[in-house]
């Protein structure tokens, strides 16, 4: 018989190769979640395959739709619908009250992504001393410049298949290829050139508003990043997170020091190699990352 090891329980027990995962903890008193039953509709019985891949059956049906749905990494399996041919290991992802309410779908109105990494392209951008151009300013003044900025530069991603994750003051967080799309680093990159050209645009209206002007940084790199679903409530969103977003962040914080507007990291220069007119800018240690890297300051398409 098959023995699967229950973490973290630390239980090992044996199971019959026509149970599923779950009916064997059953039996053995160990507390698998199933809120709908075993029927493949909740996600609460999922757990986590730490060893003994090759004892998992292939997704029926019923596992594969809900796996799809809540981009469940291979390592996830749903124990109502896995059985297990030899012995394994596993960890309940569902250990109490709240961890259900979190992973049940059956009153959800939209799936809530269990999380999965991707490779993105990744753009950050900022305005250049927005504090001190804002200072003298209404307050509605400050809100209207704003949005008007965000308007453009948010129309400008879309265009160009990406879209806005998260504003922070005046700072955005663009995101390209969560859709699998092709492209995602040239499509980052374009966007930041055409941001960079929207802002020129807005110098006269700024100019003759408000008797002065902002310029905006932007950081693009691309890199393995980790997209799901976080927050409590209404207020949940999906969004991305990892080492390669703060360091596209830095990487936009590094055009001060290199007095250029578009820098990209190495990874994102791989991806757009004679699609792009590029330079070195910058070698530079950057906060959060361990030895120097060097930056590319990019200053139009390659027409050709």
């Amino acid at each position: 018989m098959p023995k699967i090891t229950f973490l973290p329980d630390n239980k090992t027990v044996e199971a019959e190769v026509e149970q599923t995962i779950l009916e064997t903890a059953g039996e053995a008193n160990v507390a698998l979640a199933h809120a709908c039953g075993g029927k493949a509709r909740c996600s609460t019985c999922r757990v986590a395959v730490l060893g003994g891949y090759e004892a998992l059956g292939e997704r029926n049906d019923k596992e594969q739709a809900l796996a799809d749905k809540l981009h469940f990494e291979p390592s996830v399996r749903l124990s109502c619908q896995t059985k297990v041919t030899s012995d394994t290991t596993l960890r309940r992802l569902v250990l109490d009250e709240e961890d259900l309410q979190e992973a049940n779908q059956l009153h959800r109105h939209d799936a809530a992504s269990a999380g999965e990494e991707k490779d993105l392209a990744i753009l950050f951008s900022d305005i250049r001393g927005f504090t001190t151009f804002s200072e003298s300013l209404l307050p509605y003044d400050v809100i209207h410049v704003l949005n008007k900025y965000f308007r453009r530069v948010g129309h400008i991603i879309g265009l160009n298949g990406g879209h806005i994750d998260n504003y922070m003051g005046d700072g955005v967080l663009a995101l390209f290829g969560v859709d699998g799309a092709e492209d995602s680093t040239f499509r980052a990159v374009k966007s930041g050139l055409e941001m960079l050209e929207a802002v020129e645009d807005m110098k006269a209206y700024l100019s003759q508003s408000y008797g002065k002007t902002f310029e905006i940084g932007v950081g693009i790199h691309f890199g393995e990043a980790v997209v799901g679903t976080i927050g409590c409530g209404p207020s949940q969103r999906e969004t991305v997170i990892g080492d390669s977003v703060n360091f596209a962040s830095r990487i936009e914080s590094a055009n001060k020091e290199a007095g250029t507007m578009l820098l990209i990291s190495a990874d994102a220069l791989a991806e757009v190699t004679g699609r792009v007119n590029a330079k070195p800018a910058i070698t530079t240690t950057l906060k959060g990352k361990s030895g120097e890297h060097t930056l590319h300051e990019v200053t139009s398409l390659n027409p050709a």
